[in-house]
């Protein structure tokens, strides 16, 4: 319901600005069809949104989901390595590996028997898998990016809290360990709720403050946009593992 909530909301407001929201962005201006793609994104995640809430249409919901941001990874977010391995290119294509493999937990669920028979590989143990592996590989680069921009992190860190740059740290070194733990399956269900668990307090205790002081940049309402998203969207993974233990090894890897 949470991210379902969250796609529907990103929908709203891509049709009410008229241009891609921040999960959707960075996207080059002089893309054929971009108008276009403004519309199809909003609509899709307005429509998604909505079909996740009821049983007969989430199933269809899911696999439009899955299917739309695989094709954003494949399609804009890959070839974008060419320019080189940056900021700007891979934090983009980490927000939609977090989004497609929340996606794929989805669909996971919601398969039908229709999908089960056409398209096993995905709607199964092995898709999962690999929709969690997705999730940890992304979790990494966003804790290298504590350390590279550490400075700019720490600013973030609440008056309040001591040690400003010990935080950033912490929680980008936090980042990298839960990608590891989800990747190779050891203490994953852990490592996926306690990821969650940071990206909401980046909500509860940098953005939400700020809202409420008037103080937010255009950028900065970006950042808050793709924090609620991301913890939606890691949400769903964490609920991936019920009823694994904790604390479960290697039971959860790819290979």
């Amino acid at each position: 319901m949470v991210f379902a909530t969250n796609m529907v909301a990103l929908g709203i407001l891509g049709l009410s600005k008229g241009d891609f929201t921040v999960i959707w962005q960075p996207v080059a201006k002089g893309l054929p069809g971009r108008e276009t793609l403004v519309y199809l994104c909003a609509f899709i995640s307005l429509a998604s949104g909505v079909g996740l809430v009821w049983q007969r249409t989430a199933a269809i919901a899911a696999r439009v989901l899955l299917l739309w941001f695989l094709l954003w990874l494949l399609l804009l977010r890959l070839p974008a390595f060419a320019r080189g391995f940056t900021v700007n290119v891979y934090w983009p294509m980490c927000q939609t590996a977090v989004m497609l493999a929340a996606a794929w937990v989805l669909y996971n669920w919601f398969a039908t028997k229709w999908d089960k028979q056409r398209l096993g590989f995905a709607a199964s143990e092995n898709g999962l898998r690999i929709a969690r592996v997705l999730y940890g590989l992304a979790l990494i680069p966003f804790g290298l990016s504590h350390f590279t921009y550490l400075k700019q992190t720490a600013v973030l860190v609440p008056a309040w809290l001591p040690w400003h740059v010990a935080w950033a740290c912490l929680t980008g070194a936090t980042f990298i360990a839960a990608g590891v733990a989800v990747i190779v399956g050891i203490c994953a269900r852990l490592a996926a709720a306690l990821s969650t668990l940071q990206m909401g307090l980046f909500l509860l205790l940098v953005w939400i403050p700020k809202v409420a002081e008037g103080s937010m940049t255009a950028f900065q309402w970006g950042e808050a946009v793709v924090t609620w998203a991301l913890t939606s969207a890691g949400w769903v993974m964490t609920d991936s593992y019920r009823g694994t233990p904790w604390l479960a090894r290697r039971e959860n890897a790819l290979f």
